[in-house]
């Protein structure tokens, strides 16, 4: 299926520094778009994927699993690392969750960590039925553009795959187990007001990471995916000071760097 108009990854060949940006659950790259841009503006070299089954339709989406959307990531990370000295690894959401499983796995290749509303848990009366009811009842309602500011709105799915979402609950499950291996620095921005995740998974990853070089931040005037609400500002300022902290000149381009794409094409399911 072709890709929606402005849901395509996006990349950046910057400096010697590297950031990888990993998008949510039923969403798309344009939500983060905007935080890519930023940092390869700064001069960082960005990576900003588009996860399989996602940016399509969402029945392309019932045919992944946790373990494609963590492929490509991963996958990302490796290409990164073949070419920039020290990579950072960034998301939204389920994409936070995929950046500390990054962290976890691939310890010293990650130089920190970057996590706006992490998501630790699939909530809701229905969480635990989804074994079951992903057989009988195909989707749900969506969870997209969860954004206080006015006129703004997320690219993503209007359904939620039930198939998606019980994979998505032992993905969450896994990470959660993995969190105490996530040693590197982190900064956690959260919204006390959000619709989508609540504040108790930023709790819960705060609380079971091992990593010392900890900065939490609250986003008072947005909701879950602030990264393109009132806070995105905020988002973008403190991600380059936290990666410029921690790789001092991360911003300066090596010679013939500058190239941004913007890929097109298909995806499909699977």
């Amino acid at each position: 299926m072709p890709v929606l108009p402005g849901a395509e990854p996006f990349r950046h060949e910057g400096g010697e520094a590297g950031v990888l940006l990993c998008h949510g659950f039923t969403g798309s790259p344009q939500s983060l778009r905007p935080w890519a841009e930023h940092l390869a503006g700064r001069g960082l070299s960005v990576s900003l994927p588009l996860l399989p089954g996602h940016g399509t339709r969402w029945e392309d989406m019932q045919l992944t699993g946790w373990q494609d959307w963590y492929a490509e990531v991963d996958r990302e990370l490796r290409l990164l690392g073949e070419r920039c000295e020290k990579v950072f690894v960034a998301g939204l959401s389920m994409g936070a969750a995929l950046a500390l499983r990054l962290a976890a796995k691939h310890g010293d290749a990650v130089g920190g960590i970057i996590a706006v509303n992490p998501a630790n848990k699939v909530h809701g009366a229905t969480a635990h039925a989804l074994p079951v009811v992903r057989h009988f009842v195909p989707t749900t309602k969506g969870i997209v553009s969860d954004i206080a500011k006015e006129g703004v709105t997320e690219l993503g799915y209007d359904r939620v795959p039930l198939h998606a979402a019980h994979s998505l609950r032992l993905f969450f499950r896994l990470v959660d187990g993995e969190l105490p291996q996530v040693t590197q620095p982190l900064l956690l921005l959260h919204s006390p007001q959000d619709h989508v995740v609540p504040p108790a998974d930023s709790e819960r990853v705060l609380g079971r990471v091992s990593s010392t070089d900890v900065t939490e931040i609250l986003l008072e005037h947005s909701y879950h995916v602030a990264t393109l609400d009132h806070d995105a500002e905020r988002i973008f300022e403190e991600s380059f000071a936290f990666i410029d902290r921690l790789a001092p000149g991360a911003g300066k381009e090596t010679s013939g760097a500058g190239q941004t794409r913007r890929q097109e094409g298909t995806a499909t399911g699977g």
